[in-house]
């Protein structure tokens, strides 16, 4: 396909790689956000480039999990009450995704992006000059409970074989000389060998855009709401004028469904708010840890300890209920010490889920030119680049490095 124009809005993890991957092909391309590139969602993960996630995080069907969940009994999940009739809908999609006869088959799709996802960020790092920020250690997930750790160990022995993953099994005694900073003694740890962490996330994102503007690329502030079709393609306005090009790919992560509305796409996406905060003064742990059964993760970054929190089901813009924190950091408390809060609050983002788990990669079905890169949930970061790579791939016509069916927006027509 001879090069095009395109308007990629959103300068997340996954608009920022595929405005590179189209930069590379020869298209001319403006990535568009009202914020800096990864200000917003990208910002605030636990900085993981997780490629042991092959399997997405199902709809709990254990009644012992329902009901913890529904009464709030432990840090990992959270909901408001007030958002359940609009979030009723998908999650009982959801979860009947995550019904054993539907939810291998998904997996199986995403698991091929995650089996990517090193091997498409290692040449946008080493372009950006970003290795200072990648630690290529693995990622290891802690257990207080020796039944938690032993069902993790046979998830862990069936996945990694399948998709040519490290691990190794930690004893308590293996975990405390690997992690001084452990205050007391847990059942064991899983390290996953393959992960590589970054110590700032969105300054990753940043150096992504900074390159895409080295080789040619211009980034705008703009609203993306002001996206409309025109004659001979799409146009949208910035702070620098309005742009015109041949094709727009909406990259706007938990936004996404807001933009398309209005031109007739129902998509169902929704949204599983997070919250972090840094501490410094002590020790942290040597890498990223999950601490598996409460649901949170300790990770080292430029600013200090990271603690994230698990998954809070609420409107996309409801105020901050940072509960799910609170028990993060007694949690954590536990482990490491913890002994100053960099930021006053709490930081605060949105996840961009869909029922059937996977995201929503390639073109519009009732727009020409028109292309989506959206939906990633707990794995944007991870997934940015081989998504935007195959979007890429896909505006081109040429022969896709994954096979782009199970993401199709059409599944959702």
């Amino acid at each position: 396909m001879s090069p095009t124009t395109v308007i990629v809005l959103g300068a997340g993890m996954v608009g920022t790689c595929t405005a590179l991957h189209l930069q590379q092909r020869g298209h001319a391309v403006v990535l568009v956000d009202r914020r800096g590139p990864g200000e917003e969602t990208s910002y605030g993960n636990a900085g993981i480039i997780q490629c042991e996630a092959v399997e997405p995080y199902p709809f709990p069907r254990e009644l012992k999990k329902l009901l913890r969940a529904a009464f709030k009994r432990g840090g990992d999940v959270n909901y408001h009450f007030s958002a359940l009739p609009v979030i009723a809908g998908p999650l009982a999609r959801y979860w009947h995704n995550s019904a054993p006869a539907r939810y291998p088959a998904i997996a199986q799709a995403y698991g091929r992006l995650s089996d990517h996802a090193i091997a498409e960020h290692a040449p946008l790092i080493e372009a950006a000059g970003a290795n200072d920020l990648v630690r290529r250690e693995g990622y290891r997930w802690v257990f207080r409970d020796p039944a938690t750790l032993e069902a993790a160990l046979r998830v862990a022995e069936r996945v990694a074989p399948e998709h040519g993953l490290r691990h190794a099994a930690l004893t308590p005694g293996e975990l405390a000389r690997a992690e001084p900073a452990l205050r007391q003694s847990l059942a064991g740890a899983i390290d996953w060998l393959d992960p590589w962490s970054v110590s700032d996330p969105g300054e990753l994102v940043a150096r992504y855009a900074a390159l895409f503007l080295r080789r040619g690329g211009r980034i705008a502030r703009g609203d993306a709401s002001t996206l409309r079709r025109g004659v001979s393609g799409w146009a949208v306005l910035t702070d620098d004028g309005a742009f015109s090009a041949e094709h727009a790919v909406v990259a706007l992560g938990p936004w996404s469904d807001t933009l398309l509305r209005p031109l007739g796409y129902r998509v169902p996406l929704f949204v599983k708010r997070g919250y972090h905060r840094h501490y410094t003064g002590a020790a942290g742990p040597t890498r990223a840890l999950l601490d598996a059964d409460r649901g949170l993760v300790i990770a080292p970054m430029k600013r200090g300890v990271r603690i994230t929190t698990g998954a809070e089901f609420a409107r996309r813009d409801a105020p901050s209920t940072p509960w799910q924190l609170t028990q993060a950091e007694a949690a954590a408390r536990e482990l490491i010490d913890l002994p100053t809060p960099v930021e006053e609050q709490p930081w605060r983002g949105a996840r961009p889920c869909l029922p059937d788990m996977k995201p929503v990669i390639g073109p519009a079905s009732q727009h020409r030119g028109l292309w989506f890169n959206f939906g990633h949930a707990h794995q944007g970061f991870t997934m940015g680049a081989i998504s935007g790579r195959l979007l890429a791939e896909m505006i081109d016509g040429d022969a896709p490095r994954v096979d782009p069916s199970p993401y199709s927006p059409a599944r959702f027509d």
